[in-house]
């Protein structure tokens, strides 16, 4: 049987869980958190202003490096759309079966929605604080949603779940960074914000590592392979594709990159970690019955954090900031 066809076959056989998985990993629409929850409250004119005016001051103590990376976040946030069409192409995912798609369409759609959250209430803060330049921040995210990106995984299920379980735990690591160095400069409802972003990424997490967990248990040998091409090629991140204007596309994540490292968000650390977790979290050295391939698959996977922790010792990052479009050093101390 073709490999495609086998992987049809899976998607189908998870699909019968997709009930499951929604009420284990994501949270009803009448209960979850909502922008704004966090953000002043418009509708009172007693208490509106005020609010305002105090996030403005809690903004001022923020300093350059941590408005970049919140930028960056908040943009790669916002081309949500972007994500959302991709994983509707994925094999196995059907929107166009009957009224409402099959069960893996309405996976996608509930998860987008659980996601359109955290574009939308960072985008909010970042126009009120009044400290970054809103309409830059606005082109970089058009431009992001118009380049599209290739993350090297085609249509295929296995590698686009191994991609989301990264991704997601990175942007865990990312937010609840965030979260904290907010809280260092005595912004408590800045950090509470990214600290609820990051429990949504976090559950976000369990639900795609679950979902190559349970692809594991009944095609370990192409789940392994699959595997093994996304560690060798590198996750792709979407901030990878950041551009400003007129700018070519991606000219601005190394130094967007550069940013989260010194601050200490997100670093190269950070990325052979997650690597060796997610080794971890699918048992990969107790795999059984896998092909001649899959073996030296595992074997590739196994021995690559300690390579890249070699390489990652090498690496010398800028001291000085870059001068973003997004983030005026007139704007921020």
């Amino acid at each position: 049987m073709a490999i495609d066809n086998i992987r049809l076959e899976v998607m189908q056989l998870l699909e019968k869980k997709i009930d499951t998985y929604v009420s284990q990993f994501l949270i009803p629409i009448d209960k979850v958190w909502q922008p704004t929850d966090f953000l002043p409250d418009s509708q009172n004119p007693d208490t509106f202003f005020d609010e305002v005016k105090e996030l403005r001051e809690l903004a001022k103590e923020l300093p350059y490096d941590f408005w970049v990376v919140l930028v960056g976040d908040t943009i790669t946030e916002e081309a949500l759309p972007t994500y959302e069409s991709w994983l509707m192409d994925v094999k196995g995912i059907d929107q166009h079966d009957g009224s409402q798609g099959n069960g893996w369409s309405k996976w996608v759609r509930y998860w987008t929605s659980e996601e359109n959250r955290h574009g939308d209430v960072l985008n909010k803060y970042l126009y009120l604080s009044g400290r970054v330049n809103m309409i830059e921040i606005e082109r970089t995210t058009q431009h992001l949603i118009n380049d599209g990106f290739d993350i090297g995984t085609d249509r295929d299920p296995y590698k686009n779940f191994v991609y989301t379980s990264f991704q997601e735990l990175a942007t865990y690591i990312s937010h609840n960074r965030v979260a904290k160095l907010a809280r260092s400069y005595s912004n408590k409802s800045l950090s509470k914000m990214c600290k609820i972003i990051s429990g949504d990424e976090m559950r976000h997490y369990n639900a795609y590592s679950e979902f190559v967990r349970s692809i594991f248990e009944v095609d370990p040998s192409q789940m392994m392979i699959a595997f093994k091409d996304m560690m060798k090629h590198k996750i792709i991140m979407p901030a990878h594709f950041l551009r400003e204007s007129g700018d070519a596309i991606g000219t601005a994540f190394e130094e967007f990159s550069y940013a989260a490292q010194r601050i200490g968000v997100y670093t190269g650390q950070d990325y052979i970690d997650i690597m060796q977790k997610l080794i971890d979290k699918w048992q990969i050295d107790k795999l059984t019955d896998l092909t001649e391939e899959a073996e030296k698959a595992r074997d590739f996977v196994m021995k690559l954090p300690a390579r890249m922790q070699r390489l990652s010792e090498r690496i010398k990052i800028p001291e000085k900031s870059f001068q973003f479009k997004w983030v005026e050093p007139a704007l921020v101390k």
